[in-house]
This record gives C-alpha cells, sequence and structure tokens, in this order.
C-alpha cells in the first residue's frame, strides 16, 4: 500500500492533480493486472553476475534464425561463464541498428520469435532494452499521431522552428527538429535528438507515460530481470533549459522504480547516459529511489587511455571514487558496446591534449572518430569508433605481438574493479574492425557490429593459433575463476593500491577473503613489492596457480594476477 501511495504522489508532482491523478489509475490498471513472480532475494548483486551484451543476429547460420543459433552457441560455450545475455533491441526497426524501434511489442520475424527469447531465458538470465526516449518514424504509433489519432495526439514533442534552441545539449550533429506533415495537411516540426528517423516521445502526455509502462510491464513479463533505460538522460523536454539530467527525467527513472518495485521486485533498472561521472552517477538517486545500475562510462576510455599511455596513475585515482554508499547500487563494467568509446565521460579527468592522443590513435589503428556540436557552434569529439580489440593495436610492433595479452590486460582490469562486469561479444571473439560494413551501411558505428558466421567463428575457436582463440579461451577461464571468488562480489570493500604507474593495483574484501589484483599495462617487466605489517609473506595466483613472493613481486609484460594468500 505505501508504494501504491508513492507512486501517486510522484505522478501528481510531475502531472499536477489535474493529469496525475488520471494518470494514476491508468498505471494502477497496469500494475494491478500484472502477477508479481517472486521477491528479490540476499541483495541485488553477486559475484556470479556477468553480462554478455549481444545483437540478436551477430552469429548466423544458414536456414536457421540467428536468436537460435546464439542460444546454441550459448549453451556450448558460454555456460558456467555468463549468468545474463544482453540482447540489444530485437523488435522491428526502421534504422540505427534496431534503435528505431518500429514495435515494442514484437521481436523482428528475422531474428526469431518471442519463444526463442523465452527459450534463451531458460539458460540465462535475460536483459532488454526500454528505448524510451523515441520511436521509429515508420512505425503504427508515429502514423495514429499524423493522423491525429486522439490518444496519439501529443506523442511527439512540437516546437516553432524560430525557437531558440541553443542550450539543448546534442549528442549529434544533426538537425534538432524535423519537419513533417500530418493527414490535414498541417505542418509541424518535431523534436528529434538522435536522428529524422527516430522521433522524441513527448513524456508530458499521460496516454504517452501509459504505453511505456505498458512496454516496461510487458518485457518483465517476457523474461527481463534487468531493462537498459536507453537513452535516459535526453527524455524529458523543457525549452529554455539544456534538455539532459531534468529533474523530471529523474522523476520518470523513480516512478519506474516504484513501479517494478511493486510489481517485480526482483527486476533491476539499469540507465545508460554517456556523460561524466557526476553526472552518470546522479541516477542511483538517493541510493534507493533510481536505477540499481549505471553504466560505468568513464572506464573505457580511461582504461583505453591508460595503455596507449603506459601509466596507470589517472585510472588509479579515478578508481578509488567508486566507492558508492548504498548497497543497492553497483556500476555496469563494460569496456566496449554495440556504440563506439564515448569521449565526454573523461571532461574533468583528462586534458584536450591526451584526449586527441586518444583520437590519434583510433584514427592511426583504422577507426573513426563521431563529432558532437557544442552550444557555441563548435565541434569536439563525441565518439571513438573503433572496435576495442582494435583500440589496443599498438602499430609500433611489427608484428604487434602483445596483441592479445594487452587486450585480456585490460579486461582483468575491468573484471576486478567494483561492479557487475559485462563483455559485448565481439571482444570475447577478438573481432577485428569491420570496414567492409563501414562501406557498405555508410555508418561509422558498423566498424563494430559485425555479423558473423556461426561455422566460422567455431573453426576458429578450434584452432589454437588463431587470434579469436587466443582472446576467447583465457577470456572464459578468466570469468570462470572470477565467479568463484566471493571478494569479486559487485559490493565487496575495494582500495586502490600504490605500486607504481605501470602497475594498476586493487584489493578486495569479503568476509572470508581477500584478492590482490595486480595488473601490468606496460610491455616491460616491472617489479614491485606488496610487503606491508599485517600482510602474508607468500601469495598464489588464482589464474594460474603460480606463487608469488609478496616482497618481490614481478610481473611479465601485460601480465594480470589475481593474488590470494597462501601458507605454502
Amino acid at each position: 500500500m505505501e508504494k501504491h501511495q508513492d507512486i501517486k504522489r510522484l505522478l501528481i508532482k510531475i502531472y499536477g492533480e489535474e493529469k496525475g491523478n488520471p494518470a494514476f489509475i491508468k498505471i494502477n490498471s497496469l500494475i494491478e493486472k500484472f502477477p508479481v513472480k517472486k521477491e528479490r532475494k540476499n541483495g541485488y548483486f553477486s559475484q556470479d553476475d556477468v553480462v554478455l551484451i549481444t545483437y540478436g543476429d551477430t552469429l548466423n547460420k544458414k536456414r536457421e534464425k540467428p536468436l537460435v543459433t546464439l542460444h546454441e552457441f550459448a549453451n556450448g560455450y558460454l555456460k558456467g561463464a555468463f549468468s545474463h545475455i544482453h540482447f540489444l533491441p530485437f523488435y522491428p526497426f526502421s534504422s540505427d541498428d534496431g534503435f528505431s524501434v518500429i514495435d515494442f511489442f514484437s521481436v523482428n520475424p528475422e531474428l526469431g520469435s518471442w519463444g526463442d527469447i523465452e527459450s534463451t531465458g531458460t539458460d540465462f538470465k535475460l536483459m532488454f532494452d526500454l528505448v524510451l526516449n523515441h520511436i521509429s518514424a515508420k512505425s503504427k504509433w508515429f502514423e495514429y499521431y499524423l493522423e491525429e489519432e486522439e490518444s496519439f495526439k501529443e506523442l511527439a514533442i512540437e516546437v516553432d522552428p524560430s525557437t531558440d534552441m541553443s542550450m539543448v545539449t546534442r549528442p549529434r550533429s544533426l538537425p534538432l527538429l524535423t519537419e513533417v506533415k500530418k493527414q490535414s495537411g498541417e505542418i509541424a516540426h518535431v523534436w528529434t535528438t538522435f536522428s529524422a528517423d527516430q522521433i522524441d516521445l513527448n513524456f508530458k502526455s499521460i496516454d504517452v507515460l501509459e504505453k511505456m509502462v505498458e512496454a516496461l510491464l510487458y518485457y518483465v513479463r517476457q523474461g527481463a530481470t534487468i531493462i537498459r533505460l536507453d537513452a535516459i538522460a535526453y527524455l524529458w523536454k523543457e525549452i529554455g533549459t539544456t534538455c539532459i539530467h531534468l529533474n523530471r527525467t529523474h522523476d520518470v527513472v523513480k516512478l519506474f522504480r516504484l513501479i517494478l518495485d511493486k510489481a517485480a521486485p526482483y527486476v533491476m533498472i539499469l540507465t545508460e547516459t554517456n556523460v561524466p561521472h557526476d553526472e552518470n552517477i546522479s541516477y542511483f538517486g538517493d541510493g534507493r529511489n533510481e536505477a540499481q545500475m549505471v553504466y560505468n562510462f568513464t572506464l573505457p576510455p580511461l582504461l583505453f587511455y591508460s595503455f596507449v599511455k603506459e601509466d596507470a596513475s589517472a585510472l588509479s585515482a579515478w578508481a578509488k571514487g567508486l566507492a558508492l554508499k548504498s548497497d543497492s547500487n553497483t556500476f555496469f563494467n563494460f569496456t566496449a558496446s554495440h556504440d563506439g568509446i564515448g569521449v565526454r565521460p573523461l571532461e574533468g579527468i583528462l586534458p584536450a591534449e591526451e584526449i586527441n592522443k586518444l583520437v590519434k590513435t583510433v584514427k592511426n589503428n583504422g577507426g573513426r572518430v563521431s563529432y558532437k556540436t557544442n552550444p557555441d557552434g563548435s565541434e569536439s569529439p563525441y565518439e571513438l569508433n573503433i572496435t576495442y580489440i582494435d583500440a589496443f593495436l599498438n602499430k609500433k610492433y611489427k608484428p604487434d605481438i602483445y596483441h592479445a595479452q594487452r587486450f585480456l590486460a585490460s579486461q582483468a582490469i575491468a573484471y576486478s574493479i567494483p561492479g557487475v562486469p559485462a563483455t559485448y561479444i565481439h571482444s570475447l571473439l577478438g573481432s577485428r574492425n569491420w570496414e567492409e560494413g563501414v562501406i557498405q551501411t555508410k555508418r561509422v558505428r558498423t566498424i563494430n557490429r559485425e555479423k558473423l558466421q556461426i561455422d566460422n567463428v567455431l573453426l576458429q575457436l578450434k584452432n589454437p593459433e588463431t587470434f579469436r582463440s587466443r582472446i576467447f579461451f583465457p577470456y572464459i577461464e578468466m570469468i570462470k575463476v572470477r565467479k568463484k571468488q566471493p571478494a569479486f562480489n559487485p559490493n565487496a570493500a575495494f582500495k586502490i593500491i600504490d605500486v607504481g604507474p605501470k602497475i594498476f593495483a586493487i584489493a578486495r574484501y569479503s568476509k572470508n577473503q581477500t584478492i590482490y589484483a595486480l595488473i601490468n599495462i606496460s610491455p616491460m617487466h616491472v617489479s614491485c613489492s606488496l610487503k606491508e605489517d599485517g600482510l602474508p609473506s607468500m601469495f598464489k595466483d588464482l589464474l594460474t596457480g603460480e606463487r608469488f613472493a609478496a616482497d618481490s613481486l614481478r610481473l611479465n609484460p601485460y601480465q594480470y594476477v589475481w593474488l590470494a594468500v597462501t601458507s605454502v
């Protein structure tokens, strides 16, 4: 009953009495119809939580639906490593590789069916995207808006094109408004944050809110235990403001959290906000009233920078701030995704000249750079478009004998710091830049979205000399070892240790275990010491079984170790 009243109060806060009360009637009706399946047990997070990020059609096989192919591969190769599979948008779409959704309630028939999703859910927990900022211009919903049907009249955000929009934060160098023609002949200019094909939804309309809450609960019915709120930072618009991270946006996240706490308390919210760290963690709210997890967007570019610089100082200084006040929150630690490597999260951490070094490295390694428009009309780097694998290529070595080991060392850091780790399937498979795809689509993000033939992948995995094999099997083994260690619980205590700029070092603590993770980020042999009062004299590497003396640790180029206490 308490959550029931909290939902009502929040709706009235967002919409006022006149609209808030009917909004509550609509939303409460959806909640009352929802069958609560189970309560949350023993906290939200465990060291067993590891997420695979993938498109539904990354792996393909002739005469077989891609979702079936992926499930078969996951059962054969990923069990015991990954607990969750994050299916990137698998709905019918018109552009942006799934993020311009035509129908929120259907599975793209080219990928498979809801039955295929449900089948995967019998072996892995599931994570879905709720693409709630916008909808496809080719959707039925937008068609109904153009026809001015009653519950769709306020679907889009109409703006007079003479309005001063200079304060609006822009993630793209594209027009903010798109001209459309309604069936009546009326011309309107609608808000399109990302592209003309992606019509921003008007959350000031309670009809829009009702439709998106319905989608949220539908995904839970279909087995989702984590809901990713895509592009959430831009949700609420108020002309004369930046239109990013507005209070009403946070209120909508709080509303979704309350709804799930009442209808499905075992389901978590994950917010996707590619922004600087302090802005990003604002979506934790007070620790218990917004997202349980936020994407750790600073990690991918700062980790990349550390290996380019061969200096972990900036990374170590930043990582000291990863402690959270509530055990109901944690970070979603990823290094690669379907998008590129975001640059904005480095604001306030690295000066522009250091960021430009990353831009230069990416271009030298065959990648591209996407730019955003600033309020003053200038442009600055927004995203580095390259596979995370090839970002870690160092062309001064010919051949680069350290390429695979350097990349794996970066992943060992991501799997050592506090949070739930997540791996993009192309990182796991050691995929290189897909130049052909960029040529085909003329979109730079395609470089990191190759469609693979499963037979070719399996053939390469069976050959221990291939690059895929040299990435995949050590990576899987590292994950399996990690899952057994209580000190790697996402909320376990930690301490960043200073053993010199060439090594990233962190201690993780649980009630019955302490692990010292040390990762050499350089191509040199590096020595260090963990000898302090109260520490043991010997450690055992959980990954290899090798023993190390605390006062004379010597790491090979790009070696990574997880050291636990040993009595021998």
